[in-house]
């Protein structure tokens, strides 16, 4: 049986006003429905690059992309994306930024009544409820974005596309998204491709972690499946040795294997 997504010799070249730039070499990975992957490497390694093929963003070079037996060519409802910078709309109240997206996949399919359900179900489910007159500059910045994590959700994507959502916030509110997250892909049961810099990040969440190798022509180096049983709780898992092999399995690959001295020799 197919995997639900997947990535045959994708390649990625840029034309740019100083040459072709060569991002992604060969890159062949399949993600099954429900897994919970993440991309993970030093700068520049094209991370973000191969999510926004997935999300159709973007056309590979070479290669293609398949995701639910079809192939990736544009962006579409079934692939929700959630960026680092939540993009919410500042003029728009919380209900009404979320609206927005539901209305576009779902409003010619239904009756306001069911998407102003629907909108007010994603909000519930993120904790913002309570916030759903709010102006993006009424809230917080974890509180935006468990509002773009809504707004994706809303859309019920196939697959939940997340470029470092919780990059810019603060150590405490990243940690408590995160688990929010958790709780989240366990009752949508959700497919997860997340972009992430940071080590524990991927282990706690992930069923497997793709490590890239050092652009240019970046391509997959290893992947490594967590064997960690859900629900996850981070305090029981700071001192489990499966998690602590892992981590440390992801640090040797970054900081040994393909550490500095390989970026500067590339």
């Amino acid at each position: 049986m197919s995997q639900f997504i997947d990535i045959h010799g994708a390649e990625m070249v840029f034309h740019t006003k100083k040459g072709h730039f060569h991002a992604l070499r060969e890159i062949n990975l399949g993600i099954d429905k429900g897994e919970f992957v993440t991309l993970i490497g030093h700068s520049g390694c094209g991370k973000s690059t191969l999510l926004n093929l997935i999300a159709g963003l973007i056309k590979p070079t070479e290669g293609a992309l398949i995701c639910d037996n079809k192939e990736i060519n544009a962006p579409g409802p079934e692939r929700g994306v959630v960026f680092q910078n939540h993009s919410l709309l500042p003029w728009l109240t919380c209900f009404q930024n979320v609206y927005l997206a539901v209305e576009r996949v779902f409003g010619d399919k239904e009756p306001k009544d069911q998407l102003k359900k629907r909108t007010t179900d994603a909000l519930e489910l993120v904790g913002m409820g309570h916030a759903i007159a709010k102006r993006p500059h009424e809230i917080s910045g974890g509180m935006k974005q468990r509002v773009g994590i809504a707004r994706a959700l809303a859309m019920e994507p196939k697959v939940l596309l997340m470029d470092e959502p919780f990059g810019a916030l603060d150590a405490l509110t990243r940690a408590h998204l995160q688990d929010e997250l958790l709780k989240i892909v366990a009752r949508t049961k959700s497919t997860v491709v997340m972009v992430t810099h940071d080590v524990d990040e991927a282990v706690l969440l992930s069923d497997r972690i793709v490590m890239m190798t050092n652009g240019p022509a970046a391509t997959i180096g290893e992947i490594l499946t967590v064997p960690l049983q859900r629900p996850r709780n981070r305090v029981e898992l700071a001192e489990d040795p499966t998690y602590v092999h892992c981590r440390k399995e992801v640090l040797s690959f970054l900081y040994t294997r393909h550490g500095v001295a390989d970026r500067k020799a590339a």
